[in-house]
């Protein structure tokens, strides 16, 4: 069975989770889901691949699901790539236009401008943000294409991660059988799903906490201004709590989605909880009180990180509507107030809008990546764009770039 030229397929490869999930863009160019499936991640720490055949497996798995469901085969995807490695940072173009009205070469040479920049060897650029444009000194401008001007300026955000796991993740898809037409930043992804043209517009951060990474995404006037990566994630509080009550991982990660929430002051003094011991012991039972307050550091920990990097990103009088939560983690009761009292700012949680099909299956912030991969993958199509990193991009960049490092050193 082919696949559909109007189908795409986004693979959020995560530390507890592998998603694929197939869309399919409708008559009035809006986007169906119709199919998903999901299996759990054994080959990743993270966002980091550390085993390739469990990675395989994983997504061999999800991939077969959300075909069954969907009813269609797909041969390529797009894949979301997070992890401790990746880094962002602004940079600045600038060159004299040519025939005094810019063209389409002329925003290409200022773009290679601005991302001509040193980056280590061990280093790949994954994307290269255009956040906003000057001609002449006026600055704001979103697309100068065909504008009078005699000098340009391009200021971007370029992301960049370490290229062996930018390589272990293509690897890892390519081995499942399928194509990887781009690596997509995971937060870029999830704002594509979650916020609004208006949050974009004000000024809003959007905090996507996974399994082993929280990513941060702030956005201003429609343009992306900074990323970070954060090493915490919902792993960490699963971890805790199967420290602090003395019970297996799974046991307390089932605890965490059943009983858990990120607010003590929330929790009735009088609950109580089972919790199962360890070994052949027998069971015991809690105050529910006490795993939130397990939880309660941990989150406090996580967010006040955050709120730490916004304030040294330089960006923090910016988000005007606020904090945006989504990914699986958020789903954690007492999460929104949590972020509120540390913050003092607006939060939300943040769900996939804006699609159609099995809206009910997807309507949740565990899937804003994989949905997110999709939209993406739509604005590709439409602008005719759509890359083939699976054995060029990644794979060549890297033989380069050893190649020039034997040669000037031998």
């Amino acid at each position: 069975m082919a696949k559909p030229s109007n189908v795409i397929a986004g693979l959020d490869i995560g530390t507890t989770k592998i998603c694929c999930i197939i869309g399919e863009i409708n008559d009035k160019g809006e986007l169906d889901v119709i199919g998903i499936g999901s299996h759990p991640s054994k080959g990743l720490r993270k966002g980091v691949v550390i085993n390739i055949e469990s990675t395989v497996d994983s997504i061999k798995s999800a991939v077969e699901e959300a075909e069954l469901m969907s009813g269609s085969e797909i041969d390529s995807v797009y894949v979301g790539i997070a992890g401790g490695h990746i880094k962002g940072f602004n940079s600045h173009g600038v060159l004299a236009v040519k025939d005094k009205e810019i063209v389409e070469a002329d925003i290409s040479r200022v773009i290679d401008a601005a991302k001509a920049v040193a980056i280590p060897m061990d280093r790949e650029v994954i994307h290269v943000i255009p956040q906003e444009y000057i001609v002449d000194d006026q600055d704001g401008i979103k697309t100068p294409l065909g504008m009078s001007g005699v000098r340009l300026e391009a200021k971007v955000h370029i992301v960049t991660g370490a290229v062996t796991s930018a390589q272990n993740i293509v690897k890892s898809v390519t081995r499942a059988g399928l194509q990887v037409n781009d690596i997509v930043l995971e937060q870029l992804a999830s704002s594509k799903s979650v916020l609004s043209s208006d949050e974009k517009e004000l000024g809003v951060a959007m905090i996507d906490i996974g399994g082993g990474t929280s990513d941060l995404a702030i956005f201003f006037q429609e343009a992306i201004k900074h990323t970070y990566v954060l090493a915490i994630g919902g792993n960490h509080v699963t971890n805790d709590i199967a420290i602090g009550l003395r019970t297996p991982v799974f046991e307390a990660e089932r605890i965490k989605k059943e009983y858990g929430c990120a607010l003590t002051s929330l929790i009735n003094g009088n609950e109580t909880i089972e919790v199962p011991s360890v070994g052949d012991r027998e069971n015991r039972v809690l105050s529910r009180r006490l795993l939130s307050e397990i939880i309660e550091p941990r989150l406090d920990e996580l967010f006040t990180l955050v709120k730490m990097e916004i304030g040294q990103s330089g960006h923090k009088d910016l988000i005007t509507s606020g904090i945006v939560l989504t990914g699986g983690s958020s789903i954690l009761k007492g999460i929104v107030e949590a972020a509120e009292k540390i913050f003092k700012l607006p939060v939300r949680r943040g769900m996939p809008k804006s699609i159609g099909g099995l809206v009910d299956v997807v309507n949740s912030p565990m899937y804003a990546t994989a949905v997110g991969l999709l939209f993406y993958g739509m604005e590709k199509i439409k602008t005719g764009e759509i890359p083939n990193l699976t054995g060029t991009k990644v794979f060549d960049r890297v033989f380069n770039r050893m190649k020039e490092w034997i040669e000037e050193y031998f």
